[in-house]
């Protein structure tokens, strides 16, 4: 079986590793996957963990509906079935959460969301970070939805680059099809599923082009990644073409739509239906529970009701016969494909004669399967002996058809399948029992000491860090269980001393076992496996590593293994813990003593600000973070020759460390001091250091500055920053140690003083006061108190009336800033419903979705003669010149005669939009408003948008209009 294929299947394999039995486990993540697996001696940590604040639950645990007797139900639920089902989508929060969860929860089919890009294009609900590192978040966002769905999930190289109106515009981007669609291939080959299912319908009906883009792509790799001349170069790597068997689209009969005409739809499925074991319908478990966790995307606040709602499809291909009914539809996706456990023996046609013995064996753990669901029923542990039976049988087929006759393609899918089957009745196994398994770092003081505190916390770790590992198991049954193997499996010289031991423990006990890690100098380290030059303009993500291509995230670095059994009287080991022979029960004859494997990732336990316990994946980072602060410096052409720059550099070791911080800057430019020596005493020590700069010349243009440390013989250039949040798991983003330099030719008013309201988050106000001008943030929760006649200027930020309530609270204020002689700036907002029942303009104006999402799309200035155009800068059209990703968003589409309309700009194809940029007098002062995407540009450094900006904050306080 091809390595490739392990990417996409939970599937244990042996390998050399640390423990009781030298064998290692390589889980569900990448292809050659280091997993670390540890096992701890008796070491007593409870009392530590028993201080921890009571919280709420981690967002890496299991959900509730997932553990216990729900979860065993669950498990079992998809034993049964041997679906397989692949949605595709655009962006995080286009799935059908609905249908997913129906299908996985509801049905136990397996499921897979594949999403081409991350939505790093997108806007930022939440806060102020824009491209990848917002893709990185949303990665996390929609993982967290996933968990509730049921679904595994996969990504494309491709990145979100903004809105596009056209499949077109779309595809020119991602340099055509192939990119896209040849990740796509490889996924549907590595997940092999039996039916792929499109989001969208692939027409003008989906608005958004990436929309059309993924269902246009959908259909095509449907028959190409059965054609072996596709995308030759994974066949050679041994991945084989698949043929999915049916293929339908979505959006037939619009998003939420609670009807559809009977013709354009073929099957029809009931999301609304209540689920019991979820305590709500699957619509509401999809959107109410895992939606919500999507909150960069605005859908915290989104919810359904219980009640009637419907996922409506249209098959449109198909390699089976007729499928439909006379009424032209289906009662299910999967109508017309066996997916009972012996329907995969009648998939091998002639070939089943080469394997015998595979119907019967199936037909043998079909009925096992069937003992456990029903025993289930009545108590949890009565099932783990037909389960045992199970997994026995499924390792022993599995083994028989690895070295059968078959040929490749029959003999790889037998096995995906039979091995996914393997997982699931190993971890159905474990529920039965209730055997659990924890693997955590140990305190900085030790084992038995109190949680750290997060700042103390070995979250994450660097070459050269050594720590403890404990792991701890759980034995919930009513039987010893004797632990056969304790493991921890990972790239080779990490771990440097092991505690473990073969024993056997009691109902209720537990088991411990510790190891002694030492991270080596070459270790892989946590970070995003892909990464883009130039974010602002690359269309196409760079992957580093191809092994970990179309997966979510790198897995995390360590990993605990465990096999164990039911104690039997043969198999109990020396010493017997006290009570064991009173434990000790007769097996009913022919039943075989259950054996399980177990696995966990590790974890660092600490505590946060609140006192509450929380945990996060351990990471492995470098022992300097170096970032310029900030990550872009606007220079004026007019003002001083130098200008200050600061270099934060945090220290992740425990041990003294020196070296030298310089500059690298471009040609005759000068630095001062040319470089500084560095000290750092202890692990999470933080210090700035200040360079002044002086550039050759100050003419108008662009220049990159990268800041590099040299210690202990190595160089670092990036800085790594944690992205979480408090319902969400963590990784961590990395960016080079650079700062973009854009040397403008603007002025600057004198003397005016601006203030400026966050919104949601932006970065504006940093290019302002780098150019010379007076700007202060005024907390949008003190606008009721602050003085705003000390400002000549007050600027909105973006989705200051979506995010902020002080601000719509206080909205007469800011009108009766205006009346007095002051000039407000009001930039986009995203709910032109809220904002227009708020009315909140001075005069009427109506909010509109209209967008001009291509950034060269001509512009027109409407009003030459105005004095934004002139004061105090000159504007012409080449200031609309090397605009990012677009040019506004959230256009008026109507508005009063009192408003000018100064600019004009429109998509091709479409009428031109005069409502991005309106001016208004309204008293004595000036009222603007601007759904230009400046927060893009300034931050970019975009020469005539930052000069525009300045004249539109100067806007009312150029004296006579020229």
């Amino acid at each position: 079986m091809s390595p490739s294929l392990e990417n996409y299947n939970p599937i244990p394999m042996r390998n050399a590793g640390h423990g009781v039995r030298r064998e290692q486990v390589v889980l569900v993540g990448l292809s050659r996957r280091f997993v670390l697996t540890f096992c701890l001696g008796l070491l007593l940590w409870l009392p530590a963990l028993g201080q921890a604040a009571a919280g709420a639950a981690s967002p890496v645990d299991p959900l509730p509906q997932d553990t216990g007797a729900a979860g065993l139900k669950q498990m079992l639920l998809r034993l049964h079935t041997t679906a397989r089902l692949m949605q595709t989508t655009a962006h995080p929060d286009d799935e059908d959460g609905g249908m997913l969860t129906l299908e996985s929860r509801g049905k136990g089919v397996t499921a897979l969301l594949l999403t081409l890009n991350r939505g790093e294009g997108g806007q930022n609900k939440v806060g102020s970070n824009l491209f990848d590192v917002l893709g990185v978040l949303r990665t996390l966002e929609l993982t967290a939805s996933d968990r509730y769905y049921g679904v595994e999930q996969r990504f494309t190289r491709v990145a979100d680059f903004g809105y596009s109106k056209s499949a077109e515009e779309t595809f020119q981007k991602w340099g055509g099809h192939d990119i896209p669609l040849g990740d796509m291939v490889r996924v549907i080959r590595t997940f092999r599923p039996d039916v792929l299912v499109a989001r969208f319908s692939g027409t003008d009906r989906d608005g958004h082009g990436h929309h059309q883009a993924s269902s246009i792509l959908t259909r095509e790799a449907f028959r190409a990644a059965a054609d072996p001349n596709r995308f030759p170069e994974q066949i050679k790597e041994g991945l084989p073409p698949w043929q999915a068997k049916k293929l339908y689209v979505g959006n037939v009969c619009g998003f939420m739509a609670a009807t559809c005409p009977a013709e354009n739809y073929t099957v029809k499925l009931a999301t609304g239906e209540m689920n019991p074991a979820l305590g709500m319908t699957y619509m509401q478990f999809a959107i109410n529970e895992g939606l919500r966790h999507q909150l960069s995307q605005g859908a915290g606040g989104w919810s359904v009701d219980a009640g009637p709602h419907y996922s409506y499809y249209k098959l449109v291909d198909s390699v089976l016969p007729q499928t439909t009914g006379k009424d032209g539809h289906e009662q299910d996706f999967f109508d017309g494909i066996d997916t009972s456990l012996p329907g995969l023996a009648a998939r091998l046609g002639e070939e089943e004669k080469k394997v015998p013995f595979l119907r019967p064996g199936l037909e043998k753990i079909a009925n096992r399967i069937q003992d456990a669901t029903e025993a289930a029923g009545k108590d949890s542990s009565r099932a783990a002996g037909p389960l045992s039976g199970a997994v026995e049988s499924l390792r022993e087929l599995v083994d028989k058809i690895e070295k059968s006759s078959l040929g490749a393609p029959a003999k790889n899918d037998l096995l995906t399948r039979l091995r996914g089957k393997q997982n699931q009745a190993e971890m159905s196994l474990n529920l039965a029992l209730r055997v659990s398994l924890e693997a955590t770092v140990a305190p900085p003081l030790g084992p038995g000491t109190r949680l750290p505190r997060e700042a103390e916390a070995l979250t994450v770790v660097s070459p050269g860090q050594t720590f403890m590992v404990i792991a701890k198991l759980h034995n919930g049954s009513k039987d010893p269980v004797t632990i056969l193997n304790a493991a921890l499996d990972g790239p080779e010289g990490w771990v440097k001393r092991v505690h473990a031991e073969e024993t056997t423990i009691a109902p209720g006990e537990d088991y411990y076992a510790n190891f002694g890690v030492q991270i080596p100098t070459d270790a892989t380290l946590t970070r995003p496996y892909w990464h883009r030059n130039d974010p602002e303009t690359d269309a196409i993500n760079t992957v580093d590593d191809e092994m970990y291509a179309t997966l979510t995230l790198p897995a995390s670095p360590l990993h605990v293994h465990i096999e164990y059994e039911i104690a039997a009287r043969k198999r109990i080991k020396s010493p017997v813990p006290d009570g064991i022979e009173k434990l000790r029960g007769k097996k009913p004859s022919g039943e075989a003593n259950p054996e399980g494997e177990i696995s966990a990732d590790v974890f660092v336990p600490f505590l946060d600000d609140k006192g509450i316990e929380r945990k996060r994946a351990l990471a492995v980072a470098p022992a300097f973070s170096v970032m310029l602060e900030p990550g872009t410096q606007t220079i004026p052409v007019a003002g001083d020759t130098g200008c200050n720059v600061t270099v934060g550099v945090s220290y992740n070791l425990s041990t003294l460390a020196k070296g030298n911080l310089r500059l690298e800057v471009p040609p005759n430019w000068r630095v001062e001091p040319s470089q500084l020596a560095v000290e750092f005493h202890q692990r999470g020590e933080k210090q700035d250091f200040h360079f002044r700069m002086f550039p050759a010349s100050l003419k108008e243009g662009r220049a990159e500055v990268r800041a590099v440390l040299e210690a202990g013989g190595k160089k670092y250039s990036e800085g790594y920053t944690l992205v979480t949040r408090e319902d969400l798991d963590s990784f961590y983003y990395y960016q080079p140690a650079t700062q973009r330099v854009s040397i403008v030719d603007v002025k600057v008013p004198k003397d005016l003083k601006v203030g400026y309201i966050m919104g949601a988050g932006d970065d504006i106000p940093t290019v302002p006061r780098q150019i010379g001008m007076d700007v202060k943030l005024i907390p949008a929760e003190k606008l009721a108190g602050e003085d705003l006649g000390r400002y000549g200027t007050i600027v909105l930020g973006i989705r200051a009336y979506d995010t902020q309530k002080d601000v719509t609270a206080n909205n007469k204020k800011l009108l009766d800033y205006v009346s007095g002689g002051g000039t407000l700036i009001v930039q986009y907002n995203t709910d032109p419903s809220d904002f227009n029942s708020g009315h909140f303009t001075p005069y009427p104006a109506q909010l509109s979705h209209a967008r001009v999402s291509l950034e060269e799309a001509p512009v027109e200035i409407l009003a030459p003669h105005d004095g934004v155009f002139h004061y105090p800068n000159q504007i012409t059209p080449h200031d609309f010149d090397g605009w990012v990703q677009e040019r506004g968003l959230y256009f008026m589409d109507q508005w009063d005669s009192n408003f000018t309309p100064l600019l004009s700009c429109h998509d091709p194809g479409e009428q031109a939009q005069k409502g991005g940029l309106l001016e208004a007098r309204y008293g004595k002062g000036t009222y603007i408003y601007t759904g230009y995407a400046f927060f893009r540009q300034l931050p970019a450094g975009v020469p005539g948008a930052i000069r525009l900006y300045v004249n539109l904050l100067a806007a009312g306080h150029q004296g006579p209009k020229q």
